[in-house]
């Protein structure tokens, strides 16, 4: 896989490709700020965007704005943000579009690498990563998002916001793999979207959905 990392910290960014590298990606642009990571976006072209939010020059969200003006040029950029905290003022507009390819990790997340490589995996599948904290707080601000939905399905939208399998949420919740797929079959009802879409693409839809009502 293809990727672009973006941190005004070199240490943070060679420790991002290191760890990258090691997992089997090529790692073809390293920037330090914001316009930097949207020129190499859009001229390289790459399977994945990640970017720190907190970037010069006023270390506040720069990584987050520079995310939403790749998603504005190319629509179809996979972008992972990382931050140490939860921005959610651009966070709306990033996970807009509905498309997918998108996901929101907080930094302390990076130190479990089998979770960090599975969000890299997933957004650059067109999946969603959100870290748990950041769908709280999305949630949390949001008004009664979606009244039609129980408490379980409310529960398994939120755990597919952080990208797991459907075999990971049965686990969460103590539940079988079936009770998930009814679930999800529900939600995808209650939601109005296609059956004929693709299962992936109405686990997103379903996602934006759910944080932007």
């Amino acid at each position: 896989m293809r990727i672009v990392v973006a941190d005004d910290s070199l240490l943070l960014r060679e420790g991002l490709q290191l760890l990258l590298a090691e997992a089997g990606h090529d790692v073809v642009g390293s920037v330090a700020d914001g316009p930097a990571f949207v020129a190499a976006m859009v001229e390289q072209r790459p399977d994945l965007g990640i970017v720190d939010v907190r970037m010069p020059p006023s270390h506040t969200d720069e990584g987050l704005r520079a995310a939403v003006a790749v998603r504005r040029a190319w629509p179809e950029a996979r972008l992972l943000v990382l931050s140490q905290y939860v921005e959610v003022s651009y966070a709306d507009e990033l996970l807009a579009t509905g498309d997918g390819g998108v996901g929101y990790l907080l930094k302390d997340r990076v130190g479990d690498l089998d979770d960090f490589l599975g969000a890299v995996q997933a957004v650059a599948a067109g999946g969603t990563a959100l870290d748990p904290l950041v769908v709280r707080q999305l949630m949390g601000r949001n008004r009664d998002p979606l009244a039609d939905l129980t408490p379980r399905e409310r529960e398994v939208l939120a755990l597919m916001a952080e990208g797991r399998s459907n075999a990971a949420i049965a686990e969460s919740l103590s539940v079988t793999l079936a009770g998930v797929e009814k679930h999800t079959q529900r939600i995808f009802a209650k939601l109005g979207l296609s059956p004929d879409d693709d299962g992936a693409h109405r686990r997103v839809a379903a996602v934006v959905r759910f944080l932007n009502a």
